[in-house]
């Protein structure tokens, strides 16, 4: 009898025993594909993946409010994509100001970091344009907004830190974006940033062509230009032939004579931004002397005769837009050529812009984002290059910055960045940014000198050129 109790009893703690297990085997959750994570997110769509070995990449449209203060006076879709690492790893928002790339490109913060990167679509730029576009509703604001909601809305699938960063328009977008939700992001690294604060000041920029690179070089580069306009007629012509062969027309900026002055004034500013002191052996060294050919390639391999065309314009019609009413654009002068041969000077943003969008200048828009910067910044730094025309009104750093820095690549360009700086600088900075990130590991944290991207350069993923575009756009 004592036996038969035993049994039984034995049995029932064993069904019991069994039973719990099941229980808790049927109560673990499973893992939710990223995939899913993503697309669970309203208004998140998937447009497609693509294979990259050791991530995930997604293209998506996030739907977004046409006007944040008034989120139900309509919507439109804005392209992000996602390079996925790990949700343990921190993640880099990256922005270039402009059209976001369809491919999986890693930038310079996100291999310091070894970490995540959401890429955004600046709004208006097609095809994350509303349909039909209020141009009223694209300024910086706006733009950090769409920033904002992004990022609440990504935070609870990538909880670690977040690190805003992009370069040129990008920086300033990036710079932007802290200013107005400045509780967001851990750190910020803007690469090459403009920082226009009086739109019709810009002596720095004379100041900075006047000494930029070596006697010799500037001498040669200011004799083509000032070649270009002498030649006008000839040139013109062949510049008449090409727009006819490509169907290229000139009605927004009004005449093919305006567009080739806009073109030629480009020169010099357009060799700095993109090339460095050593390409000045590729320029004509004697202009006034040079065919006819020579002039046209060496303008048109630096300046690009499209880029003044409806149709070059039409891309780049957001960025414009913004000049004209918030961000500023550069005036300079041309001491080295004639007042004769020059009709127009540098023209103005409105004249890259249809007419039938109107625009009005906001003056206190840069001065707000300036005075805050140097009184507010926290954990950011801001990359330059020493022979970038950009940087020669840049953001500045006052009393009330913390943990802030600004760095000055030597004789880089456009494309400046954290690896171009000198190694004292190079390693401080990546320190900070790892710091930022959450992810310093405890050597550097001792010492940041010791201080290194975590990933491994990746020549596909970690592109270090200078995104090229025409001339006199960040």
């Amino acid at each position: 009898m004592r036996k038969a109790l035993r049994w039984l009893l034995a049995l029932v703690v064993l069904i019991g025993t069994v039973s719990t297990a099941g229980a808790a085997t049927a109560a673990e959750p499973k893992a939710v594909d990223i995939k899913d994570r993503l697309l669970s997110i309203p208004g998140m769509s998937l447009i497609e993946e693509k294979p990259y070995t050791g991530y995930r990449f997604f293209v998506l449209n996030y739907t977004q409010p046409v006007d944040h203060r008034h989120p139900s006076k309509g919507t439109f879709q804005q392209r992000i994509t996602v390079l996925h690492k790990d949700v343990n790893r921190p993640t880099v928002f990256y922005t270039g100001g402009y059209n976001v790339s369809t491919n999986p490109s890693r930038r310079e913060p996100t291999q310091i970091v070894d970490g995540n990167q959401v890429s955004m679509e600046y709004r208006y730029f097609t095809p994350s344009r509303p349909a039909p576009a209020d141009w009223s509703k694209l300024d910086i604001w706006q733009a950090a907004s769409d920033q904002h909601r992004i990022f609440k809305a990504l935070k609870p699938v990538y909880s670690e830190n977040w690190i805003s960063t992009g370069g040129s328009k990008g920086g300033m977008t990036a710079t932007y974006y802290e200013r107005f939700y400045p509780r967001d992001m851990d750190g910020v690294v803007a690469y090459v940033a403009p920082n226009d604060v009086v739109n019709k000041e810009d002596s720095a920029y004379d100041r900075f062509f006047a000494r930029v690179g070596t006697e010799e070089c500037r001498d040669k580069l200011n004799g083509v230009q000032r070649e270009a306009l002498v030649r006008r007629a000839p040139l013109e012509a062949k510049y008449a032939a090409y727009a006819a062969e490509n169907g290229y027309t000139f009605d927004t900026i009004g005449s093919l004579d305006r567009a080739y002055e806009a073109v030629v004034l480009d020169y010099v500013w357009g060799f700095w931004q993109y090339s460095t002191l050593a390409d000045c052996a590729d320029i004509p060294a004697d202009a006034k002397n040079a065919t006819d050919d020579a002039i046209w390639n060496s303008v048109d391999t630096i300046s690009g005769f499209s880029a003044y065309t409806d149709q070059g314009l039409e891309t780049y019609t957001p960025y414009y837009h913004q000049a004209g009413t918030q961000l500023g654009a550069p005036t300079i002068h041309f001491p080295h050529i004639e007042k004769k041969y020059i009709r127009y000077g540098y023209q103005p943003p409105r004249n890259f812009v249809p007419r039938s969008i109107p625009m009005k200048f906001e003056p206190w828009a840069m001065r707000d984002v300036d005075t805050w910067v140097r009184h507010n910044a926290r954990n950011m730094l801001f990359v330059y290059g020493e022979n970038d025309p950009w940087g020669a009104e840049r953001f500045r750093l006052g009393h009330g910055a913390r943990d802030s820095y600004v760095v000055t690549a030597p004789g880089m360009n456009h494309g400046a960045n954290v690896a171009g700086l000198v190694p004292d600088q190079k390693a401080r900075a990546t320190a900070r940014i790892l710091d930022w990130a959450g992810v310093a590991p405890a050597k550097v944290q001792e010492n940041p000198s010791a201080a290194r991207p975590l990933a491994t350069f990746d020549a596909r993923l970690d592109k270090r050129d200078v995104e090229r575009e025409p001339a006199l756009r960040p």
